[in-house]
C-alpha cells in the first residue's frame, strides 16, 4: 500500500494575521481544521501511513493530530524548522516514506478528491518510467492562465487548453534523489524539466477543488464544507 505525505510547511504569508498564531493547515472549514479533511479522506482511501512535515508553528500540528490513532492511521512528522519549500520538504521527509512511490497533497486545498483512485496510478508509476502523476483541475480566477496542460495521459507545455496543477499528485522517490536532505528546493523546476522530457502522466479532476490562499477563500471553504456536512 502506499504512503502519503501532506506538506504543511507554508507560512500563508496571504492568510495573515489569521497564520500569526495558527498554523495555515489548522485553519477551520465546516468547523474541521483543512488538514483533518485530508486525514480522513487518506484513511477512507486505504492510506495507513501518513507522513506530514511543518516548519511554521509546527508543534500545533503535531498536537493536535498526535500519532494519528483516533483517525485510524499512523502519522510520522518531518520538522523543518524552517521551510524547504515543497521539493526540498519532501526530499526531507523521504525516510518516513517506504516504497517506490507516494502520494502527496498540499494541505491548504479543499477537495472531494478520492484518493483512492491514485492507487492504481502509484502501481503503474512504480513499473514505468515516467517518474509522476499530476492531478489538474480547471483554471481558478486566479490562476487563468493555467500551469500545464494534457495530450492525452501526458502533462505538456501546450497552451491549449492549460489546466492548474492541483497540488495532488503520485511521485517516484528517485525524483528527489539528487536533492540534498535539509536543503531548500522548489518543485516547479523539477516538474518542468521532467515534463520536457515527456516524463510526467496526468489526469483532470472535475469536482470540487478550492485552492484556500486567502481570507476569501477560506470563507469558501468553510460554505462548501457546510454544505457538505449538511
Amino acid at each position: 500500500m502506499p504512503q502519503a505525505m501532506i506538506l504543511a510547511a507554508g507560512r500563508g504569508e496571504r492568510m495573515r494575521p489569521l497564520t500569526d498564531r495558527t498554523p495555515k493547515c489548522l485553519l477551520e472549514a465546516g468547523g474541521k481544521p483543512l488538514i483533518q479533511w485530508h486525514v480522513e479522506a487518506l484513511q477512507a482511501a486505504g492510506f495507513a501511513d501518513i507522513a506530514i512535515n511543518h516548519a511554521w508553528l509546527g508543534g500545533q500540528i503535531e498536537s493536535y493530530l498526535g500519532d494519528g490513532s483516533r483517525f485510524g492511521v499512523r502519522i510520522r512528522y518531518s520538522s523543518e524548522g524552517t521551510a524547504l519549500e515543497t521539493a526540498g520538504g519532501i526530499a526531507k521527509a523521504l525516510p518516513l516514506l517506504e516504497g517506490e512511490c507516494f502520494v502527496v497533497v498540499n494541505g491548504d486545498i479543499f477537495t472531494d478528491f478520492d484518493f483512492a483512485a491514485l492507487l492504481p496510478r502509484a502501481a503503474m508509476l512504480a513499473s514505468h518510467a515516467k517518474n509522476a502523476h499530476l492531478v489538474l483541475v480547471n483554471n481558478p480566477a486566479h490562476n487563468a492562465k493555467g500551469d500545464f496542460s494534457l495530450e492525452g495521459k501526458r502533462v505538456t507545455f501546450a497552451s491549449s487548453p492549460p489546466y492548474t496543477f492541483s497540488g495532488i499528485g503520485v511521485y517516484k522517490r528517485s525524483f528527489f534523489a539528487y536533492i540534498v536532505p535539509g536543503t531548500r528546493a522548489a518543485l516547479g523546476p523539477l516538474l518542468k524539466q521532467a515534463i520536457s522530457q515527456g516524463d510526467i502522466s496526468g489526469c483532470k479532476y472535475d469536482g470540487l477543488w478550492l485552492d484556500v490562499g486567502t481570507p476569501e477563500r477560506l470563507a469558501q471553504a468553510d460554505q462548501l464544507a457546510r454544505d457538505r456536512l449538511s
